[in-house]
Formats: structure tokens, sequence, C-alpha cells
């Protein structure tokens, strides 16, 4: 139930940013300057420093625009997945470990109002479900998932 609240207020965003004139280059802060236009900036291009554009290739092109908002996005959807702990079953690991990726690319052209929304959303839910657990004394997950995901996997003999 909780989630069709969010993925209301998801849609209805994305409707707003679409279809209203007066979003339409709404200044917001920093390099955004539309908040109904995609991240302007692109990783592939680091950033604005070689004068080239990724988005302009055949075929690839529109996959290679991933700007700083998806990438933040794509972190603090990361550490979402990482606050539960690890799914017993392997194919439900692999596919909570390839979400965050998989949703950074594929929202990186949506607005940017609307992945900064779902940015800010995904690092107060973390920050509220670890107070939750913190306040019942329940063991937060997030760290020990982190530590075990870099340091890979240490075999016994």
């Amino acid at each position: 139930l909780p989630i069709l609240i969010q993925i209301l207020v998801f849609f209805s965003l994305y409707k707003v940013l679409f279809v209203t004139i007066e979003m339409r280059h709404a200044p917001f802060f920093g390099w955004i300057k539309d908040l109904s236009a995609p991240d302007p900036t692109n990783l592939f291009n680091l950033f604005g420093l070689f004068a080239f554009d990724p988005t302009q290739l055949p075929v690839l092109g529109y996959y290679l625009h991933l700007g700083i908002w998806p990438i933040i996005m794509g972190i603090t959807m990361w550490f979402q997945m990482k606050l539960n702990p690890t799914p017993p079953d392997p194919t439900q690991k692999m596919i909570f470990d390839w979400m965050p990726l998989i949703f950074t690319f594929m929202l990186a052209g949506f607005p940017a109002g609307l992945v900064i929304y779902w940015a800010w959303n995904n690092l107060l839910s973390v920050l509220q479900q670890s107070y939750i657990m913190k306040k019942n004394g329940a063991k937060i997950e997030l760290f020990d998932n982190v530590k075990s995901t870099f340091a890979g996997s240490k075999k016994t003999t």
C-alpha cells in the first residue's frame, strides 16, 4: 500500500513535468535550468570537459545520456537496497544487485525534476529506515552489506 502512494506521486510528477507549460524552463538550482528536461550533464564526456556529445551516436546514443543526478539516484538506490538483509535466493540477490544500475540508465533520459525527486526519496527512505531500526534495536545491515560487497569472496580451504 505505501508503494501505491509513491507510484501515484511519481506518475503525477511525471505528468506535471511533461504537460504543464509553467514547468517548462523553470529554473532550479545549479546546473539544472529546466526541471522538465533531462539532466544536461553527461558522464561520457566527463560532464562537459570534452566537446563531444555521445547522445548523437546512432543506436546507442540515447542510452549514453547519463548525468550527475541519475548517478546520484543510482547510488542512493544502491544504498537503499543494501539496507535490507541479503536475500537467500541467488536469483533474487542478483536482481537486487543489478536493479540500481538498470534504473540509473533507464531513468537518465527522464526529466531532471523526476530524477531529483527519486534520489531524495531514496535518501530519505534510507535515513528513515535506519532511524526506525536503530530506535527499535534492530541490527542495521547497511554497513555490513556494503563492506561485504567490497570485501569480495574469500574462500577458505
